[in-house]
Order: structure tokens, then C-alpha cells, then sequence
């Protein structure tokens, strides 16, 4: 496995921030009078920022954030100093550099937060964040576990905080295009959905322990996760394929893909869950997947329809040709989409028609957030979306690691089938560390 994927990612970041730069700060969200404004005032008011996590995503979403005009970065903050020294030369107007975050926190002039650590340190972080009355900006998977999502939603509704999980791809045009023929109903009754991930690539090898690299904090990095020697594998990009830190290619990317089939389909948790798959195939110390089926049932009134997510990192040949796709399969039609661009495959003596434009457009995934932070409105991947879309990434892992076909109640958030299963919706803190009360 690579970086490529965050490359990738950073890409279509600096694309899409470029483009909402450009609109300036009219509001895109509906207003809520009954939360508190900050910053108050004139819409063009200056909103301040602290940066938590400068790595590679950090950095970017800083290098958007900066260009924005209404924008100031106050201060960047990291456990390893490279990323703060190359953050702070990076950043215009020479922000403070931190190592805890808490004293970013700390400070009464930074109005919001960009919060892009690793996973296993989203949660505690963000609900500091919010009871320090910062609005935030949370990379996905917007948590670790399921119980921390839940927490930080509380968290943020308690504050009325201004939050947005940093699934980019949902402001675009093309998702919004497809959701508008998927919900028209154009492509007759849909029974099966697909997600999948392909890609061919070489294992990362067995590195041996290794000495903390100069400037790293290594205890505060690690901080709730278990302790180990240091690893350069498990470090910068490649934590996200350890089970103390990350969930692997399905929480990293079903934040992105599996987003348009709730957005489309107007749901927002599975009832059943079954996963299969394992490490199979790179020649690493990887504990993540590198093969993985999961099917999910859904069900939206009368109507049922499955899920599948498809994954293999050993093979590039994905359906349709694609690496990456989503797949809507209905009684008249098929429509296959990557986040650029969409196609449509009547079944045999069909034609289709497209709908009109329906759906209001985005003024930009980071411009939202900014100018709900003004307008106090309600972002379109707010916490509590951001959330139940996570715990569909969670979830495929617990039904993989328990090797149970899990029954899922939303509303209460437990598997109902099997008890034991419910103790993968937590974890266990290292000391001091603790989940903060909400």
C-alpha cells in the first residue's frame, strides 16, 4: 500500500477549495437564530483558526483554508515538529506552533478548529473543541468508534456548535447530479447498490522496531491508543491499516463513496451487516484488509435494497473497468458513478430522461463551514450525518472481527443479535486519557 490515495484526496481538496475561494462568504446553509453567533457581524468579518494535525491532509486543508479572504490562521499545532515547522512556513502571518492541543484550544481569539490527526484522536479533541466553544472542522472518519461519534454529536448540539466532517466529494456537482436522477426515480425500483476500491498494490514489508525520530512525541501521538514500540509503519500515513489507530480501506473511504448512496437513497444506517475477508494478500505487518466483501441491508419504508462494499488491494480490476465506483441497479436502468462523473445504462427497449436540477448547489465543502460559522446555519455534513455515515465503516469492521452477520438498531445505536459484539463500539483508553463527559 501507498500514499496515493491521500494524494489523491489533497488533489481534489485543493480543487475544490480553489473554487469555493473564489465565491466568497455568502451563506449556503439555512440560519438558526437560537444558537449564538461568533464571529458577529459584518459577513466579511475575519474568522480565526487553529490547526490540529498538520500532516499531509492537515496540511493540506491548511493551504486551502489560508487562501481563503476572510480567513486568519492563528495557530498550528502537531506532536511531530517537522509538521508544525513545515505548517507555520506554510501558513501566512506566521502562526503560534503547538504540541498539545489544548493550549490551542486555550486561546479565546481562535473562533473555530481543523482537527486532521489520526483517527484514534478525532474524538477526545473535538469535544474539548466544543465545549471550548470552537466551532469544527473534523477529518473523516469522524471518529474511531461508534460510541465516540455519538459523543462528539452530543457534544456539538449541547455547545451549538458549527461542525463539518471532511467528506469533500459531497459538494460537488457530480454527486449532486446523481442524486437528483436517483431520487427521480428514472432508474425504476433499486434492489442492489455498489460501492468498491481496487487497486494493485505491493505490501509494505516487516519492518523492524525503530527508535522515535527525532521531534516526535511519541507518547502524546499514541496518547488513548495502546502502548507499543515505535514503528515506522504504524507512523504518518500508514496507521490508518492498524486496529489501534484506523479501520482500514473501509473507514477511510466509505466516508466518500458509500456518502452517495445515503445521500441518494435518503437513508442513514443499515439493519443487517455481514463481512467477510481478511489479510490475504500483501506481504506486510498490515492487520486492516486487504480483501473485503461486506453486504448491507437497508431498508427505507416497504422498500428493502442491499449494499455491497467490494475490496481488493492485491488487483486493479474493479467493476466497469473503475478502481473506484458506486453503482445504482434498477428495474430500468444502471447508473455507475466516481466522483466526477456518472453514466447511465437503460436496461434492454428502455430510454432514459434525465430530470431537471432540483438540489441547491454547495459554494464549496470549506466555504460552507466558513459561512455557517457566520451565519450560525447547519453544514451538509454536519456531525450528526458525518457520524452515521462513519459507523457504516465501523460497523462492516465489528461484523469482520466478530464474524457475525450483526443486526443493528440506529435508533438506540447496539447490535441486537449478538451482545458481545457491542464492546467493538468502544474501546479503552490509555491513562490519563479519558472519552470527555458530554
Amino acid at each position: 500500500m501507498t500514499g496515493q490515495w491521500t494524494r489523491r484526496e489533497l488533489l481534489a481538496a485543493s480543487a475544490a477549495g480553489a473554487a469555493s475561494a473564489a465565491v466568497g462568504p455568502r451563506a449556503w446553509a439555512r440560519g438558526d437564530d437560537s444558537a449564538p453567533a461568533k464571529p458577529s457581524g459584518s459577513p466579511n468579518e475575519s474568522i480565526t483558526l487553529g490547526f490540529i494535525g498538520v500532516g499531509g491532509m492537515g496540511t493540506g486543508l491548511l493551504n486551502i483554508f489560508k487562501a481563503m479572504p476572510d480567513v486568519r490562521v492563528a495557530a498550528v499545532c502537531d506532536v511531530y515538529e517537522p509538521h508544525v515547522l513545515r505548517a507555520k512556513s506554510e501558513a501566512a502571518g506566521k502562526p503560534d506552533t503547538y504540541g498539545d492541543f489544548r493550549k490551542v484550544l486555550d486561546r479565546k481569539d481562535i473562533d473555530a478548529v481543523v482537527i486532521a490527526t489520526p483517527d484514534h484522536w478525532h474524538a477526545i479533541p473535538t469535544i474539548l473543541a466544543c465545549q471550548a466553544g470552537k466551532d469544527v472542522y473534523c477529518e473523516k472518519p469522524l471518529t474511531h468508534r461508534v460510541a465516540e461519534g455519538r459523543a462528539v454529536v452530543t457534544a456539538a448540539e449541547k455547545a451549538k456548535r458549527v461542525t463539518q466532517m471532511g467528506n469533500l466529494i459531497h459538494a460537488g456537482e457530480n454527486y449532486h447530479r446523481v442524486v437528483e436522477i436517483v431520487r427521480s426515480g428514472v432508474l425504476g425500483k433499486i434492489t442492489k447498490t455498489r460501492v468498491w476500491m481496487a487497486a494493485d498494490r505491493s505490501g509494505l514489508g516487516r519492518p523492524a522496531d525503530a527508535s522515535v525520530p527525532a521531534g516526535l512525541d511519541y507518547n502524546f501521538w499514541l496518547g488513548p491508543a495502546p502502548e507499543r514500540p515505535f514503528n515506522p509503519q504504524r507512523f504518518t500515513f500508514n496507521w490508518r491499516w492498524y486496529w489501534d489507530y484506523g479501520g482500514g480501506v473501509l473507514t477511510d473511504f466509505c466516508c466518500h463513496i458509500v456518502d452517495l448512496v445515503h445521500w441518494a437513497m435518503e437513508v442513514d444506517a443499515p439493519k443487517t451487516i455481514s463481512a467477510t475477508g481478511g489479510h490475504y494478500a500483501l506481504d506486510d505487518n498490515n492487520e486492516t484488509p486487504d480483501t473485503l466483501e461486506v453486504v448491507y441491508e437497508y431498508e427505507k419504508g416497504d422498500d428493502k435494497f442491499l449494499m455491497v462494499w467490494s475490496q481488493t488491494d492485491a488487483n486493479a480490476h474493479g467493476l466497469e473497468g473503475l478502481g473506484q465506483g458506486i453503482m445504482f441497479q434498477g428495474t430500468e436502468a444502471t447508473l455507475i458513478a466516481t466522483y466526477n462523473s456518472y453514466k447511465i445504462i437503460p436496461a434492454k427497449g428502455k430510454s432514459i430522461v434525465e430530470p431537471p436540477k432540483t438540489l441547491a448547489r454547495s459554494v464549496g465543502h470549506h466555504r460552507e463551514w466558513l459561512n455557517a460559522i457566520k451565519s450560525r446555519g447547519t453544514c451538509s455534513c454536519n456531525f450528526e450525518y458525518g457520524h452515521r455515515l462513519s459507523s457504516v465503516g465501523e460497523l462492516g469492521n465489528i461484523s469482520l472481527l466478530t464474524g457475525e452477520k450483526l443486526a443493528w438498531d440506529a435508533k438506540a445505536e447496539r447490535i441486537t443479535n449478538h451482545a458481545d459484539a457491542n464492546q467493538y463500539l468502544t474501546k479503552e483508553y490509555r491513562k490519563p486519557w479519558i472519552l470527555p463527559a458530554v
